[in-house]
């Protein structure tokens, strides 16, 4: 039975209540359709090359959108991993939307099957490792990691699926997601794609559990800033039956954390000024009446009539932008009616 070891520390448990507020800021958001159709759309192109370009594609994020944009009509490898990537992202976004997916190992195949259509031959496509493999740093050239014998492949992702379901109403969903990820590379289940497979799944099992990064967020961006320590932080070292029971997941659950609110940020911003119109910008007048209100704890037409030259129709329209804008409210009929701070 799979068993993780890991410790929720003081910077892990920061991290995953940051990233509740974070969240609960951007859903109270107010974002108009044409602004969240933008961001999907960049999500989309910068996950599809931030993930290749971890695994080494060269296409720089100029190309990947200009590919994305206009199908070219002979492919090379290059870009069919980027096609295939943002293929994958669309089916796995639509199923998210329709909640019309298990997340399973069924699911897992069929997303290394679309990443590596046309990149692999049939026989290790869609299908666990039926042959030894094994990790070299690029750099020094040199073998740094043997994972577990394809004999054991299937028990082993068997013990990673039910941990995961088990878990699903125990564990915080940040917890759950990253042991899943860090683990799957572990195990290395396929003979190519575990890398762009695992960070595609990591999004459905996290969109499962309510925080969906398809949209808007693409984590695998900050995976890209750093290549270097992000193979460093998810991979292991050694023999994997020599170092299988010294694993701990502890660093890179705060590393996977640090990368989701890093996203969650620049996201964040990004929004405030896409959303950014001058029908949100407040004039020194409509200042004043907050100002007065602060003061006085309410105004009325015949109170602000006193404090500006405004006429009567302009004043309305001054009110009635405040309120659109949540920032005042109206109570009251008529002659009766006066407006506070909501």
């Amino acid at each position: 039975m799979f068993k993780p070891k890991y410790t929720v520390s003081p910077k892990l448990l920061q991290n995953v209540k940051r990233i509740s507020v974070l969240v609960a800021e951007l859903n109270y958001q107010p974002l108009a359709k044409v602004v969240l159709m933008d961001w999907e759309k960049k999500a989309r192109e910068i996950s599809a090359h931030a993930s290749t370009s971890i695994e080494g594609n060269p296409l720089p994020l100029t190309d990947v959108r200009e590919i994305l944009k206009h199908r070219p009509e002979f492919i090379r490898d290059s870009e069919r991993e980027v096609l295939n990537y943002n293929e994958a992202l669309i089916e796995l976004n639509t199923m998210v939307k329709e909640s019309s997916f298990h997340f399973g190992l069924p699911l897992v195949l069929k997303i290394q099957k679309t990443v590596t259509q046309n990149l692999l031959s049939e026989h290790r496509s869609g299908v666990l490792r039926q042959e030894p493999v094994f990790v070299n740093d690029p750099r020094a050239r040199i073998t740094v990691y043997w994972p577990p014998d394809q004999a054991d492949v299937s028990e082993l992702m068997k013990q990673l699926f039910d941990f995961i379901e088990r878990n699903k109403k125990i564990l915080d969903p940040l917890i759950l997601a990253g042991i899943f990820h860090k683990q799957f590379v572990v195990i290395h289940p396929f003979i190519d794609g575990n890398g762009r497979t695992i960070r595609l799944a990591t999004k459905v099992l996290l969109a499962g559990m309510g925080l969906n990064t398809f949209n808007l967020f693409s984590f695998e961006n900050y995976y890209n800033q750093n290549v270097t320590k992000y193979f460093a932080t998810v991979g292991v070292r050694g023999n994997y039956y020599d170092i299988k029971n010294e694993l701990d997941f502890t660093e890179w659950l705060e590393y996977f954390t640090d990368g989701i609110i890093d996203e969650l940020l620049r996201v964040g911003e990004g929004l405030k000024k896409s959303a950014f119109s001058p029908a949100d910008v407040l004039q020194p007048y409509h200042q004043n009446i907050l100002n007065y209100i602060a003061e006085h704890e309410y105004i009325t037409d015949k109170l602000y009539s006193q404090i500006t030259d405004r006429a009567k129709a302009t004043r309305n329209l001054d009110f009635n932008k405040l309120i659109a804008l949540g920032k005042i409210v109206r109570l009251g009929k008529a002659k009766a009616t006066m407006y506070k701070i909501k």
